[in-house]
């Protein structure tokens, strides 16, 4: 197993892998994944999606290496994370492997023991608390400023 590879697993014939390495990834098809299928980043740039994977830890998955999902996060690498961009295409989704994605990320030791993890979500609400995320505090309030026309 390669340095950069954090996770792997078979099932059945196929191999799984969770690899940091950004030189194996697929940027054609984030980006195509991104900017057609996705509800969340739905006509983004290709320079814009290779800007924020370089200044972001990125995960790929990939099964019998071809990739399949990704992922990446946002951080400091000290207090506070964003997790972004998660995906699993569509004909390897309900397997379980969108759970086990986000699972490795936060067990990455690098992420070890962050205090503040976040994310942003409106379809996939219950894959994310099963990985141990919940409501924000009620004392606290999420703001944020929001450019609906960068994409366009």
């Amino acid at each position: 197993m390669n340095e950069s590879v954090v996770a792997s697993k078979s099932a059945g014939e196929a191999c799984y892998q969770i690899d940091t390495d950004k030189g194996r990834l697929d940027i054609g098809a984030i980006h195509r994944f991104l900017s057609e299928s996705s509800h969340w980043a739905r006509g983004i740039p290709l320079a814009v999606v290779e800007r924020a994977i370089e200044h972001s830890l990125a995960f790929g998955l990939y099964r019998d290496g071809a990739q399949i999902g990704f992922a990446r996060v946002v951080t400091d690498c000290a207090t506070f994370a964003y997790l972004a961009d998660v995906f699993v295409v569509a004909e390897e989704r309900n397997a379980g492997l969108g759970q086990w994605l986000v699972e490795t990320i936060l067990a990455y030791p690098p992420l070890a023991g962050l205090r503040r993890w976040l994310l942003a979500t409106t379809r996939a609400e219950s894959l994310y608390r099963r990985c141990g995320f919940a409501e924000l505090r009620p004392d606290l309030r999420y703001l944020e400023r929001f450019d609906a026309g960068v994409y366009t």
